[in-house]
Order: C-alpha cells, then structure tokens, then sequence
C-alpha cells in the first residue's frame, strides 16, 4: 500500500471512530432511568425515600429505598451536602448515602476523549473535503479545454505516399499543402487561402488519413478532434471547448483541424 492510500485510510478510521464514540455518547438511550429536578431529589431525601446519590461531578444519580434510579444535576460549582443541609436533611439520620465518584485516572482521560473527539472528527471531516476538492480541482479547471489530439510538426506523420489510391483527392489537395508552406505567394497576388476543405464518404475510405497527409506534408501541426467531444452535460462546455481549440490553432497557426 502506498504512503498516500495509507494516510488516506488511517484518516478514514478515524473519523469513524470518531463517529462510533459520538454516537454512543449523545445518541444512546438512557436504559429507563428519568430525570428529575435538584428540587425533587431535595423533596424525596425530605421524605426519606431515598437510599443513595451518587455524585459524578455536577450529574446525579438518585436510588430510592423502592429500587427506582433517577438522574439528576445540580447547580454548577454547588455542593450537593450544604444543599441538603439548607433544607434540614440530616443524611445520617436518614440514612442517606452520598457517594462521590473519582474525576481522575481513566474518568479524566476518557472525558478529555469525549472532548477531542468531536474536534477531530470535524477536522478529519473538513481535511477529507479539502483533499477531495483539490483532486477535483485539476479536473474543474480544465472542465472548459478541448480534448483534441495533437500532432506536431516534429513528430513523425504520414505523406501523399502513404495514401494507396485516392489520386484525385490527393492531386487537389495538394493545392492546399500549396497555401499551407507558400502562403505569401497567393496572398501577393491577391488570392484567398482557403479555411477549409470537406472530406465527404463512408466510414472507412481515408479521409482521416488524407487530413494527416495535408498536414505531413505541409509540416504543420494536426489538431483532430471528435464532434460528440464538444458534447457536455452542461450549458456552455462545449463552446468553451471550440473556443479552446481554435485558441491552440491560432497558436500553433498554420495547422490543420480536423
């Protein structure tokens, strides 16, 4: 496995992770137990209805003498005994057990976990994002330029005699191949190079290959091209795409499209 398609799955696991913990903390049920307000646990140890509390920072879990647990929490930075003692609740004489669960060791790190958790799961998320929008950036910003195959003029092609047949096709235009290396002796004399030429026949009779030849043996470039390339899903690609194109020719002016 490359260093990249590692990176990219130790990324994904840990979202995942990421995921499982956060859902396992918000999302789980609470397995039948109620919440209750502060004052309800005050009025039940009034009453001396309840056997034990326990305290996990600032959440409370309440057990009745009937075996009922509740959830509770009190106010932040408050001390749950001066509370019962405010309102006369002597936990000895009731018989009340108040039991304060240890914030260090594995509690501590488990509820850094909890907090970071979220952060790396967002930024994991976020980091996924970027580097899926940076892949397709390349591609977005060559959405609008032509598709079409290049053929330089110093790149090997085919010639007039690498065409079997088609003598006529070839005698005419060899006229164009005329424009083409000599263009100053028709403009001189006040003639107009042709833009184009229409290659009509079925599939198969060479006309792809006559272009080549064109271009061969007036040693310029051959730009070829598909109509269904220009075809886009979307509104305006294709004329970007023509654009494109005719921008490389003027460029690389004079060559041959086809």
């Amino acid at each position: 496995m490359s260093p990249k398609s590692l990176r990219n799955s130790f990324i994904y696991v840990i979202i995942a992770l990421a995921a499982i913990v956060m859902f396992f903390t918000f999302v789980q049920p609470s397995y039948g137990t109620t919440d209750i307000p502060i004052s309800e646990v005050v009025e039940l140890a009034k009453a001396e209805k309840l056997r034990t509390i326990e305290i996990h920072g600032d959440n409370l879990t309440v057990t009745t003498t009937t075996g009922g647990t509740f959830k509770s929490r009190k106010e932040e930075g408050s001390s749950l005994v001066e509370t019962l003692e405010r309102a006369n609740i002597d936990t000895a004489a009731t018989g009340l057990e108040i039991v304060i669960q240890g914030q260090g060791g594995l509690g501590t790190v488990f509820g850094i976990l909890l907090s970071i958790l979220p952060l790396v799961f967002f930024g994991g998320l976020l980091l996924f994002m970027m580097r899926q929008a940076q892949g397709s950036g390349s591609q977005t910003m060559n959405f609008g330029r032509s598709k079409a195959r290049v053929i330089m003029a110093n790149r090997p092609t085919v010639a007039f005699a690498d065409v079997a047949g088609e003598d006529e096709a070839k005698e005419e235009l060899a006229e164009v191949v005329e424009f083409l290396k000599f263009p100053e002796r028709f403009t001189s004399l006040g003639a107009h190079v042709p833009r184009g030429v229409l290659l009509a026949g079925p599939p198969g009779t060479g006309k792809t290959l006559l272009a080549k030849a064109v271009a061969g043996e007036a040693e310029v470039p051959f730009f070829s091209i598909s109509g269904s390339e220009f075809v886009e899903m979307f509104v305006g690609v294709g004329a970007a795409r023509v654009r494109d194109l005719f921008d490389q020719a003027k460029r690389n002016a004079p060559c041959i499209i086809f």
